[in-house]
């Protein structure tokens, strides 16, 4: 007898008719025709069958804020950090917290039930890390909330940051962030992006960068990166997050770079729907769109995963907590059209994102958590297209959200009375 048994679902690897059995919060049997009874039981009807979606990058401190105090007229990297910077000394605990919870209730409802959030330390009361940490203490039974502490107005360039950050390590933040190309120079960027590998090798914890979120292509960080990288035996535990730079770098000396990048093992994060709404913002035309090499670095080998961002601040007014828009978005962007390409776009919301953030017991094999999402389509690639609805988002074996099939109705003489786009228009490959 299973707690729970979700029949004829359609697997990301391209399996069909398989039954999943779920006792005890893990996923106890994965085969077709299961023959076992169960307390509840659900029929996919063919549809996907999803792990829960993973956001490897995000700012929870911010989300929810658009047009606190403020819009951002220009829209620029630049006039969103200068907002930011204007909101964070008079925000409160109580608001950061009340954003943050209303972010993951949406993200639980997109299967989102995974996210890695930056967090500001750059005004020394810290009351954007006590709100964090207060909020992954709130949301542990639903989402793994992980914190990286980010000193946003620079390691060096901002008074008092290193001591902010050391800090709010020792509140318990997981891992350890930089800004290198914020600071005020080429050598103090580097100097702080050496400062903070040593203190997380330190400190036994991982690095996520954001580096080279420019279009300057001088701006190399990512090489220091991969350098102290393996100059303190972090490989496999270091991020490097949106890398816009490699978009304007030239092509010898990238055929440099992601070699020292694939022997340091770096997490590459871009982050689709901001990288293209920021970068080029200087230019007229040709205008560059910024996201980074992806698929010259899923052909490296380097594990690429794709985080939202933002959603509703200073630096993004769109966004929705789906992780799926992300993707769609990165298909156009990176050119990934094709099937393979697809499945690889999809795996960087899911798979490669949990490993970028170290999950342990993730996946739909015997043996993982049962954590997984039942969409409104029938394979990734339609997932992908289509964004559809989260028929049922189940966290531990116990169903903690659903939605409504998303159902057209025509009334046409002659003409099928009832459309269902996720199942209906799906080709066959």
């Amino acid at each position: 007898m299973f707690d729970l048994i979700v029949r004829n679902a359609n697997l990301p690897d391209g399996r069909t008719g398989i039954d999943i059995g779920i006792q005890g919060g893990k996923i106890i049997a994965v085969e077709p025709n299961l023959q076992a009874q169960a307390q509840e039981e659900i029929d996919a009807t063919g549809r996907l069958v999803s792990p829960p979606f993973v956001d490897p990058h995000f700012h929870m401190d911010a989300t929810l804020s658009l047009g606190l105090p403020r819009m951002n007229v220009s829209g620029t990297l630049l006039e969103g950090i200068a907002l930011w910077g204007e909101l964070r000394p008079i925000v409160t605990k109580e608001e950061l917290v009340d954003r943050a919870l209303r972010y993951c209730d949406l993200a639980v409802t997109q299967g989102l039930l995974f996210i890695r959030s930056h967090v500001d330390t750059s005004d020394p009361r810290l009351v954007t890390v006590e709100a964090m940490i207060e909020v992954r203490e709130k949301v542990a039974p639903y989402i793994d909330l992980q914190l990286v502490a980010f000193p946003q107005d620079g390691y060096y360039r901002s008074p008092g940051a290193i001591d902010a950050l050391n800090r709010a390590l020792d509140m318990g933040v997981d891992i350890v962030g930089g800004i290198p190309h914020f600071e005020r120079t080429m050598g103090e960027g580097t100097a702080s992006v050496e400062a903070l590998c040593r203190i997380a090798a330190d400190r036994g914890l991982p690095v996520d960068i954001h580096c080279d979120e420019t279009d300057d292509p001088l701006s190399r960080h990512i090489e220091t990166l991969a350098a102290e990288t393996i100059r303190f035996g972090l490989q496999g535990r270091v991020a490097g997050s949106h890398l816009t730079s490699m978009h304007s770098m030239d092509n010898y000396y990238v055929s440099k770079l992601i070699p020292l990048m694939a022997e340091a093992e770096i997490n590459v994060i871009p982050n689709p729907l901001i990288n293209i709404m920021l970068q080029g913002r200087h230019d007229t035309y040709p205008k560059r769109r910024g996201m980074t090499r992806v698929r010259e670095l899923m052909d490296a080998g380097l594990n690429v995963s794709f985080g939202h961002d933002c959603v509703m601040d200073p630096w993004y007014s769109m966004g929705s907590g789906d992780m799926l828009e992300v993707g769609h978005m990165a298909i156009h962007v990176a050119q990934m059209a094709g099937i393979d390409d697809k499945r690889k776009i999809f795996d960087a919301l899911t798979v490669n994102s949990a490993k970028t953030m170290g999950l342990a017991d993730y996946g739909l094999e015997k043996g993982c958590s049962a954590d997984l999402v039942i969409l409104q389509a029938s394979d990734t690639l339609e997932a992908l297209r289509l964004k559809p609805n989260r028929l049922a988002v189940i966290r531990r074996g116990k169903i903690i959200a659903r939605s409504a099939p998303r159902i057209g109705e025509l009334f046409l003489n002659g003409r099928p009375a009832r459309i269902d786009g996720g199942l209906d228009y799906a080709p066959r490959y």
